[in-house]
């Protein structure tokens, strides 16, 4: 029955490695270590995703933004952009908004074009319900630097933080966040639509937020009670439960609305 379980969830969970599943297996009522749960994994072949190594990059002791850890939640958010295409080889931008001290994602919002005016409008929705923060952390791309977005986050009283051109890892909270939402999501779907893809990346930043084990948190989801009320960026309000969507046996959502959405 073990072995069962273990097997499910690594075909649920394609990207998932054997501590993961472990805290899984906590998680729906099996007293089991990782240790075993490991013996069971290399003697089915399964595959342990490969991890990068560790590099000691934050926290340098000069003078860049990397250098303000945070400490609590509200204290520091960061946002960036992701890129990924639709089926007609058309360019789609996500904003993903993370606040680095809870690792909770606020926001990935999917846009074919930005300009600092949307990207006003994405960060009010979400001080609307999760209040201002007291810093910003971001590259110096057009959309965050841009005048009228300065102008407005110095009136809500948040301070923006930039990283040194050519220097990612200085925002290393939301690179690790972008990669896992490529790795684990965008790399094994293929996007029919703008709408499908709204559905369907919003149906992951809540598994993500309320199901997925993180590992810097004793592998426990960032935000496993919230219960959160959000626009799916389609013109329409959705509410997300804490019911983890169903998947495909290589790790993709299904999801028996989306002919509906073409």
């Amino acid at each position: 029955m073990l072995t069962r379980a273990i097997v499910a969830l690594a075909s649920q969970y394609g990207r998932y490695g054997y501590r993961r599943i472990t805290a899984l297996l906590k998680r729906d009522g099996w007293e089991v270590g990782k240790d075993r749960v490991e013996r069971i994994w290399r003697r089915e072949g399964l595959k342990v995703p490969q991890r990068q190594k560790p590099r000691g990059r934050l926290w340098l002791n000069d003078g860049s933004c990397v250098r303000l850890r945070p400490e609590r939640t509200n204290h520091v958010w960061s946002y960036d952009f992701v890129s990924a295409k639709t089926y007609d080889g058309r360019t789609v931008r996500m904003l993903n908004l993370i606040d680095e001290h809870s690792k909770e994602c606020l926001l990935v919002r999917a846009e074919r074009r930005w300009s600092s005016a949307k990207v006003i409008e994405a960060l009010a929705d979400v001080m609307v319900m999760k209040g201002v923060p007291e810093h910003l952390r971001s590259d110096n791309g057009p959309e965050f630097v841009a005048r009228d977005l300065r102008r407005w986050l110095a009136d809500t009283g948040a301070k923006t933080l930039y990283i040194e051109p050519g220097s990612p890892w200085e925002n290393g909270y939301c690179e690790s966040f972008n990669s896992k939402l490529r790795d684990e999501f965008l790399n094994g779907e293929i996007f029919y639509s703008m709408k499908e893809i709204r559905v369907l990346v919003e149906r992951w930043r809540v598994h993500y937020n309320t199901v997925r084990p993180h590992s810097s948190l004793g592998y426990r989801p960032p935000a496993p009670e919230a219960w959160i009320t959000t626009s799916l960026g389609c013109g329409e309000a959705g509410i997300a439960t804490l019911i983890p969507p169903p998947h495909t046996p290589n790790g993709g959502y299904l999801n028996t609305e989306i002919a509906a959405l073409h």
